[in-house]
């Protein structure tokens, strides 16, 4: 009930309603994960349309709202419109495709569609995350953290990529995930090189780098971490290069608290790769914002404008990458404290040499 009253508070005085089409803005908003489901905002109440599926589901999880059926839209959508007064409707116009676009002007003749940079203040509701909204993404890098060193003695020459990460998945679920956060990423040898590889049949060998990044999602927020581990033996090239990631990294979160540009937090991370020679091996940004959805703002890049806020989860998660050879990412994950920021991730990040077995 809280969030429909400040959702209704922001809006803007030049519309009458807000258009909430997207997955990740309806739970956020509802508490109810549905991907068949649009929600009404005016100042006069909110509406929640679904279909026979879940709206029993729904009307048992979402309290401040009145339900309706999509069977009936075409008929009760413009209806609760006309009697509410919505004459300018603001739509997510990032989770909006043109022909629905065309299929609301359809049904809203008298109603002018206000496609507003993505309605991106929604966004801004979720960037500051509540102590409870914390301590569900700390459950769910507490369950990755404990399935990966579940699956760690299964990591041995002759092994797959594949096999590796679908074991990780199955032991984060067993252990109580409720979803997987994104596609598990395990790398190995010149394939740790692909900052977004897919794991495929490459069995593991003696002398590899062994890049897997994951999480979990428990009760709609998600967890992520990457670890980066040597495979029986590692090189002082590869060592190098792992320690200089870990720098960066180290030099990121030391600058992650209110107030720090987020471009800043990044250029923390990219001097000390440039400084060590490998500042051409790292062109992703250092981290993103976690929540509901695995990329949130704020954004961690070079051409973010944004700047850490009190309540933000953030990655930190420098990167090298020599091409056709290996890679190393580290990451970790923060919530922006007043005292600077708190580490939701515990593992060990110190390098580390799985033995051969």
């Amino acid at each position: 009930m809280e969030r429909f009253q400040a959702l209704a508070a922001a809006l803007p005085p030049h519309a009458d309603g807000f258009l909430i089409t997207s997955e990740s803005n309806i739970f956020y908003f509802t508490g109810f994960p549905c991907d068949a489901a649009l929600l009404l905002a005016t100042r006069a109440g909110c509406w929640f349309f679904t279909d026979s599926r879940y709206l029993e589901a729904a009307q048992r999880v979402i309290r401040g709202v009145t339900f309706c059926d999509t069977a009936r839209f075409a008929a009760e959508f413009p209806a609760v419109c006309e009697a509410n007064g919505v004459r300018k409707l603001l739509v997510e116009t990032a989770a909006m495709t043109v022909r629905e676009a065309q299929k609301y002007a359809a049904l809203l003749p008298q109603t002018e569609l206000l496609y507003e940079d993505d309605l991106a203040f929604l966004s801004a509701f979720r960037r500051q995350k509540s102590d409870a909204e914390a301590q569900k993404i700390e459950r769910a890098q507490r369950i990755a953290e404990a399935a990966l060193e579940q699956i760690l003695p299964m990591v041995r020459p002759g092994k797959t990529e594949k096999e590796i990460a679908l074991e990780l998945d199955y032991t984060m679920l067993r252990m109580g995930a409720d979803a997987l956060s994104f596609q598990t990423i395990v790398v190995s040898g010149e394939n740790s090189s692909l900052p977004h590889g897919v794991p495929g049949s490459r069995q593991l060998r003696d002398g590899d780098f062994v890049t897997m990044d994951f999480g979990a999602v428990v009760d709609g927020y998600h967890s992520d971490m990457t670890r980066t581990f040597a495979l029986g033996s590692c090189t002082p090239e590869m060592r190098e290069v792992y320690e200089t990631v870990l720098r960066a990294q180290t030099a990121a979160l030391a600058v992650m608290h209110p107030g720090t540009l987020c471009k800043d937090a990044d250029a923390a991370a990219r001097d000390v790769i440039t400084a060590a020679g490998f500042g051409d091996y790292f062109g992703h940004g250092t981290g993103h914002g976690v929540g509901v959805q695995i990329h949130e703002r704020p954004n961690v890049s070079p051409r973010s404008s944004e700047t850490l806020q009190l309540g933000d989860v953030v990655t930190a998660e420098p990167g090298i990458y020599l091409p056709g050879r290996f890679g190393v990412r580290i990451e970790d994950m923060v919530r922006i404290t007043e005292d600077g920021h708190y580490n939701f991730t515990k593992a060990d990040k110190a390098l580390r040499v799985l033995p051969i077995r």
